[in-house]
């Protein structure tokens, strides 16, 4: 067990109870304690409020004359430098937007399927989300080669272990920023020192990572990124940001009558526009927050990038609060964390966690916290490759529970002593 004087505080400006009367959902009766953010985190207010301003006062096509369509346009736009800013991009034309991540995953294997020459190595891992593995798979039939850059018995990827793979012939790495199953983070910025010297681009699912901490496409030196705007506390849609030039060049399908440049090139056919009104009003409360978050300092921040780095750099704190926490708690039961579970090591994690315990099976505890009021999940987390490694059977997996920053240390606690109450009462049975 931890000791609690190895526990620091949770940051003590971090205004957690004043954000989750923003969120309608949380109150919502009966009560859930909600630790499934990782397959979707909840909405603010201003969300709700952006989607049913679009579908109430402009609810048509875009590209027309008329102001309802202009202003169809204009919204979009609008998004789209949000999103730009949000992810530091040096044009609002390198973001993309469509239905998810996986899609763009997918549209991006079909255009540099149709690329591979002499560089046709593929480099992914059995760390990954199955969406940015078996769509690089199915290039084999285009005559890629897949290399396997695998975990260390750890559970972490190694960037040293990623250079001796590296060839003349490595086309891309794909890797996510954070583990979707475990949490942890990937040195993705010596990832891409790394390709970049062999000659290879680098594709980046930044799905996980996103809600947790600042994502900064020029500092992370990749080419792609793909991501998900219903993790990010927004409705469900994704977006596609890549280096201009890239995009410019990438052969994807298009009508004829759609110019041949992005972002155009890349969002064939009507997405969903009142879904991109209300990304872009997550990304405002984003903003908001961490302009508030400055009132009480010295300065407040000087522009729209720098309230997000102020609010995602205190959610970043705030939320190491809750990775000491949810480590004790599940140490305390007796439960496999698999991961990183060293105190010392939280800087290299975020607050997902991925757990077994050796007597209950993962389907009974989360039946039994959700009788409770929790909400958790089980299975194989989308990633069979990694249940491999960790020697878990697919037909049973594993728990998860993932936290953001709109969660408390008393849910966790709460999450504690259930834990504790359902192990006690297998042992005793």
């Amino acid at each position: 067990m931890i000791k609690q004087d190895l526990i620091p505080p949770p940051t003590t400006n971090f205004p957690c109870h004043r954000i989750r009367s923003l969120f309608p959902a949380l109150h919502e009766e009966p009560q859930l304690t909600f630790f499934d953010n990782g397959a979707g985190a909840q909405v603010p207010q201003g969300v709700m409020d952006a989607i049913h301003d679009h579908l109430l006062h402009r609810n048509v096509q875009r590209g027309g004359r008329y102001n309802r369509s202009v202003e169809v346009d204009a919204a979009i736009a609008r998004a789209r430098e949000s999103v730009a800013i949000l992810i530091n991009a040096r044009e609002a034309d390198e973001i993309a937007f469509g239905m998810n991540a996986t899609t763009f995953l997918r549209l991006l294997s079909l255009a540099i399927g149709r690329t591979l020459e002499t560089r046709n190595e593929i480099v992914v891992t059995d760390l990954d989300h199955e969406a940015n593995i078996a769509t690089w798979l199915q290039l084999e039939r285009e005559g890629a080669t897949i290399v396997w850059w695998k975990m260390r018995e750890d559970h972490n990827l190694h960037v040293e272990d990623l250079e001796p793979i590296l060839t003349s012939r490595t086309r891309l790495v794909a890797c996510t920023v954070a583990s979707h199953a475990l949490g942890s983070l990937v040195d993705v910025v010596a990832v891409a020192r790394l390709a970049h010297a062999a000659g290879a681009e680098v594709v980046l699912d930044c799905v996980h990572f996103a809600p947790h901490a600042l994502i900064d496409v020029q500092a992370f030196d990749c080419d792609y990124l793909v991501c998900s705007g219903y993790k990010i506390f927004g409705p469900h849609m994704g977006f596609l940001w890549g280096r201009l030039e890239l995009l410019k060049a990438l052969p994807t399908f298009r009508e004829e009558f759609i110019p041949d440049a992005p972002p155009g090139k890349i969002e064939a056919g009507t997405f969903i526009f009142e879904n991109v009104a209300g990304f872009a009003a997550a990304i405002d409360y984003l903003e908001t927050l961490g302009a508030k978050l400055g009132e009480n300092e010295i300065t407040t921040p000087a522009s729209r990038r720098a309230a997000l780095v102020h609010a995602l750099g205190s959610i970043r704190e705030y939320e190491t609060a809750l990775s000491f926490e949810m480590i004790e708690a599940l140490r305390s039961s007796g439960t496999i964390i698999y991961g990183i579970d060293d105190v010392d090591r939280l800087h290299a994690r975020v607050p997902t966690f991925c757990f077994r315990h050796p007597n209950v099976a993962p389907a009974l505890l989360t039946d039994t916290m959700a009788e409770r009021g929790i909400g958790i999940r089980d299975g194989h987390m989308y990633a069979p490759r990694l249940m491999k490694r960790l020697g878990v059977s697919l037909d049973t997996g594993v728990n998860r529970a993932s936290l953001v920053h709109y969660n408390t240390i008393e849910e966790i606690q709460e999450f504690g002593n259930v834990l504790r109450d359902i192990v006690r009462g297998r042992q005793a049975g």
